[in-house]
Parts: structure tokens; C-alpha cells; sequence
């Protein structure tokens, strides 16, 4: 490209790629308008047609690049119709994109503000940023209720506490992700549901909305042992196997421990929910209260309280209980998710923190990977579940 002797020539607000884009985009409004009129300009066909050319006007749009002035063709009559840039636009294709691209990475509307004038010299309203994430709103509620798999080997449902202004007050809401391996291992997150007040009639609303959206079974459902939650999944999914998560267990069962004492209760807690079966397991669970319990009686007595939901994963092969127990698709998905959260003092509205999570949960669904042992998980699946797996598989 020789002529071009710095980057502020070749990309800067009056370099050679924006006046290329202008350019660009004034010649297609011309071809526009001719299409229009009929003829090209100067030809004589066009007198004597009712309708001519009429000068141009200005009009400065928000683009990727910035704004850009451009000089838009009128027609005499004022029946022409633009379709490129159409008349009362404002922002070409991609600015609103790239105003939802950092919303969803956390970004508050402040921020955003500064980092389009920073990078791009445009100044934009908070009411602009506003109007734009929330036309998201409709896209939210499609997904909401999209229509779901026939049957999913594994669900976890997880929760996350959420900062939410209502009636006046900041109140946390939890906010539950139900995360779903379908039967080739991909990862989806089935739905958001926000409630300030959790119980059973929750649950219960939650798994009715899962059937009514074309749901009719879960071989496992992985619950962080909130009451009222397994019988929840029973009432709705009579065959679903119900496993507590070990990890909330065990970051529970920490939270009753000081800090001197962390390395060496953690090995024996993993010694239980690792033992080769269930009686086994029950025997580390005794070691483990004979060796701590007279310190710590609060975590025996809870394991103790989970243990039904405790011991269905020594029913399955290593390749599957490792999956139950060490959730890593959902701790990464809670990761990405927190670090947003993060950057909020409270959300205004449900709706608001419902938007930010979604595009968020989109974000990072980029990344997610099929589980590496997903593959002799199948085998498994399929001979320990029979015609059940072979449903999802279809």
C-alpha cells in the first residue's frame, strides 16, 4: 500500500479504510436511488419522468469504526426508500453487536460508555445501551422456552446468589442453572430460574417447566442438597436417580474447619466419597467422625443427613462416578458466571440479571468441551440404563 506511511493513516478517523467505507457505502445508496429512478444519472431518459435527483444530505451513523458522516442522495418526489442505511437508522450492522459483546463480558454501562469513546471517539447515551441490551430481553425468553431433548443422562442444578432491587429493597435472590449432558457429552445450559424464597412448590415449578418444554426423563440429577429438592425431581421424574453433589458437601463440611486444620480433614473427607462402595464408604465416614467428629461433630452429622443421596454414585463404573463427583463443567460454568456478578453492587430488576446471565452463559458456552471420558461413559450408560439412554441417544 504505498502512500500510507503510519497506522493513524491507514486506520485512523480520517484514514484511508473509513474514507474507503464511506465511499463504499455512498455508491451503494447512488446504485440505490438509480434503481429506484429507473435510469443512471445524466441519462435523457430520466426527463420528463416525474422524478429526479435532488442533491444529498447529511446524516452521521454509529459504526464499529466510530461515527461516520455520509452523504446520503435524495430524490425530488421523496419516494425513495433506502435499504443499506434506511431511513431513521442510526447504527450500522455490528455497533449494536459489539455494545451486547461487552455488556455480556460485564461491562457496565458506564464502562462501556468510556470504552466506545476511548477506542472509538463516539459518545454514546446510556439510554442508546439500555434500549440495545434490552431488545435481548425477547431473544432470553425464546430460549427460556425452547423445546429440550426427549432425555438427558446428566443434569446438574446448581444456584447462585444474586443481589436483586425489589420493592424498594436489595434482596439475594438465588438464581438456579440447570446444566444438562445430552447422550453425546455436549454441554447446555436448559434454562435460569430466579426465586427469592426456595422450597419444594419451587422445585416443583421448575421440573414441571422442564417436562412441559418436551423433557420426559433424567437418568441422574446432580442437586447441591437443598430440601425439598429431591422430592421435587421424584414427583415429576419418578425414575431419576438423585445424587447430592459432593462438592457443595465437601465445601460445606470446610466451611466448619480452621485453617490449621484444612490439609489434613480434606484427605480423609475425599477417602470417603472415593471408597470402592458404599460400605466402605460408610467405614471412612466412621474413621472420619472416630478421628474429628469430637471437634467437628456438625460435619459427620451432615453426611450423615445426605447419606441417601450420598451413595448412588457407588453404583456406577469410575468413568462415570468421576463425572458425578467432579463437576467441572459446572464449576467453570459458576466461575465465568460469578465473575460477572461480580462487577454489579445488584441488579435493578429479575429481568436485568436474567439478561446479563444469559449472554454471559452464551459467552461461554464458546468454550465448554465434551468430557474426555465421555466416550466409555456411553458403553456404560447404555448397559445401566438400557432403553432409558437409548431414548436421549435418538
Amino acid at each position: 500500500m504505498s502512500g500510507v506511511s503510519s497506522p493513524e493513516e491507514l486506520m485512523g478517523d480520517t484514514g484511508l479504510f473509513r474514507q474507503l467505507k464511506k465511499a463504499l457505502m455512498e455508491r451503494a445508496r447512488g446504485g440505490e436511488l438509480t434503481h429506484h429512478l429507473g435510469y443512471e444519472k445524466g441519462d435523457p431518459a430520466g426527463r420528463g419522468s416525474g422524478n429526479s435527483r435532488n442533491g444529498h444530505s447529511a446524516k452521521t451513523v454509529l459504526s464499529e469504526d466510530g461515527e461516520l458522516e455520509l452523504a446520503i442522495p435524495r430524490d425530488r418526489a421523496g419516494t425513495f426508500e433506502p435499504r443499506l442505511v434506511p431511513k431513521g437508522m442510526t447504527r450500522l450492522d455490528g455497533f449494536d453487536d459489539k455494545i451486547i459483546s461487552l455488556y455480556a463480558r460485564g461491562l457496565t454501562v458506564r464502562e462501556i460508555q468510556g470504552h466506545l469513546l476511548e477506542i472509538y471517539g463516539t459518545e454514546v447515551s446510556a439510554d442508546l445501551i439500555s434500549r440495545v441490551t434490552d431488545a435481548v430481553l425477547e431473544e432470553v425468553k425464546a430460549w427460556q422456552n425452547r423445546p429440550l431433548e426427549t432425555c438427558y443422562p446428566i443434569i446438574f442444578f446448581d444456584a447462585l446468589r444474586v443481589k436483586i432491587r425489589d420493592e424498594g429493597q436489595v434482596k439475594t435472590k438465588a438464581v438456579y442453572v440447570a446444566l444438562a449432558l445430552d447422550a453425546e457429552g455436549h454441554k447446555s445450559v436448559l434454562g435460569l430460574w430466579i426465586e427469592q424464597t426456595e422450597g419444594a412448590k419451587f422445585w416443583l415449578k421448575v421440573m414441571n417447566d422442564l417436562k412441559t418444554r418436551g423433557l420426559q426423563d433424567i437418568l441422574i440429577a446432580v442437586v447441591d442438597g437443598l430440601k425439598g429438592f429431591p422430592e421435587a425431581i421424584g414427583a415429576v421424574f419418578p425414575e431419576t436417580l438423585v445424587q447430592t453433589c459432593i462438592v457443595h458437601l465437601i465445601r460445606s463440611s470446610m466451611a466448619f474447619v480452621s485453617w490449621k486444620d484444612r490439609k489434613q480433614i480434606l484427605p480423609d473427607l475425599k477417602a470417603i466419597y472415593r471408597a470402592e462402595n458404599a460400605e466402605a464408604a460408610l467405614d471412612r465416614l466412621a474413621e472420619f467422625e472416630d478421628r474429628w467428629g469430637s471437634r467437628y461433630p456438625a460435619i459427620g452429622q451432615a453426611w450423615r443427613r445426605a447419606w441417601e443421596h450420598v451413595i448412588p454414585l457407588f453404583a456406577f463404573p469410575p468413568d462415570i462416578r468421576k463425572m458425578i463427583y467432579t463437576p467441572n463443567a459446572v464449576e467453570s460454568l459458576n466461575r465465568s458466571l460469578r465473575k460477572i456478578i461480580k462487577t454489579r453492587g445488584s441488579f435493578p430488576t429479575d429481568e436485568a440479571a436474567m439478561k446479563l446471565l444469559y449472554l454471559a452463559i452464551q459467552n461461554a458456552g464458546v468454550h465448554w468441551r465434551r468430557p474426555v471420558a465421555w466416550t466409555a461413559a456411553m458403553g456404560q450408560f447404555a448397559v445401566l440404563f438400557g432403553d432409558r439412554f437409548a431414548l436421549s441417544a435418538r
